[in-house]
């Protein structure tokens, strides 16, 4: 806080995020969440690097800015952003959760000070995480949130939970393994997905970014695997209830108690009743071009049932 009390996010970030910035602002600091490309480009939620630029002022403190976003999977331009926080001398944490073991990550390519992520989004335990801190050019010093025992370098004090490190490690390295491949192989299943979904219904809008044809690492601004889809004149949730076994998400799973319409969909300049209507597909590891088919066609019929009840 030597610095000043202006911090900077933005507006579709995750709620692990946003609700601790807006307790912050409680607190007398003051927040800015930028705006991000709106529903209909095709780089719907990227945030523009000048947007970031134009904000930074000279009591900013902090910018937190997420790599993939979780429901609408766009990819942010970090490594501009961090050039630029970097020039004006400002920290920059990223949060890598929904990036991390499904496209390259580099801390030192980013050039990041700070970056979050966590085990469970890449079939690791559930419950441990990592916080990486640049010790470097300079430092980054933080003051532990939790104290007692000084353990992680007095940052973090608490018995380790070795079992989920372990395992968090061994979670890291098989993606690291399939790496080369594997986000190829999701986007083309993404891509087959959405292509059987437009032919099994009618007036469909895709959220967020446009589709890559095929994946560059280098310039791919959505995650392979993500799909996010409005099918209008239908409610998410009842569409959920519909499809019986088939695991979907209507916004973010992590919001699941908030029956409001997702505030990532909103941000985008969608209705709420669009943004109810939306479904988020997640392929992983073990799907394959066989449930790809059955997944468009369970939905498919359930959205043309649900619209013929009115």
């Amino acid at each position: 806080r030597r610095r000043g009390d202006h911090l900077i996010s933005v507006r579709t970030e995750h709620k692990a995020v946003l609700d601790p910035l807006a307790r912050l602002g409680r607190r007398g600091y003051e927040v800015t969440l930028l705006e991000v490309e709106q529903h209909g480009s095709p780089r719907a939620g990227w945030l523009d690097p000048q947007r970031v630029a134009d904000a930074i002022r000279e009591d900013t403190s902090l910018v937190s800015i997420m790599l993939a976003n979780n429901e609408i999977g766009v990819i942010q331009p970090l490594r501009e952003i961090a050039v630029l926080c970097r020039d004006r001398g400002v920290t920059i944490h990223c949060d890598a959760t929904q990036a991390v073991g499904k496209i390259p990550v580099d801390v030192q390519d980013l050039n990041v000070d700070l970056m979050s992520f966590t085990a469970h989004k890449i079939y690791g335990p559930k419950g441990v995480g990592a916080l990486y801190v640049r010790q470097s050019r300079p430092a980054v010093r933080l003051e532990p949130q939790i104290t007692g025992g000084g353990q992680q370098d007095g940052l973090r004090s608490g018995t380790l939970n070795v079992a989920g490190i372990v395992g968090f490690a061994r979670a890291l390295e098989l993606c690291a393994q399939e790496m080369p491949a594997e986000p190829a192989r999701l986007l083309a299943l993404r891509n087959q997905l959405w292509k059987q979904l437009r032919h099994g219904v009618d007036n469909l809008q895709l959220c967020g970014p446009a589709l890559e044809e095929a994946y560059n690492p280098s310039t791919a601004v959505r995650l392979p695997g993500n799909l996010d889809v409005a099918f209008g004149n239908v409610d998410g949730e009842a569409l959920l209830l519909a499809m019986g076994d088939l695991a979907v998400s209507s916004g973010a799973a992590c919001s699941s108690t908030d029956p409001g319409p997702s505030h990532v969909l909103l941000a985008l300049g969608m209705t709420g009743d669009l943004a109810r209507s939306t479904l988020r597909f997640g392929l992983g590891r073990f799907n394959t071009a066989e449930e790809v088919d059955i997944a468009a066609a369970t939905v498919g019929a359930a959205v043309n049932r649900l619209r013929k009840l009115g």
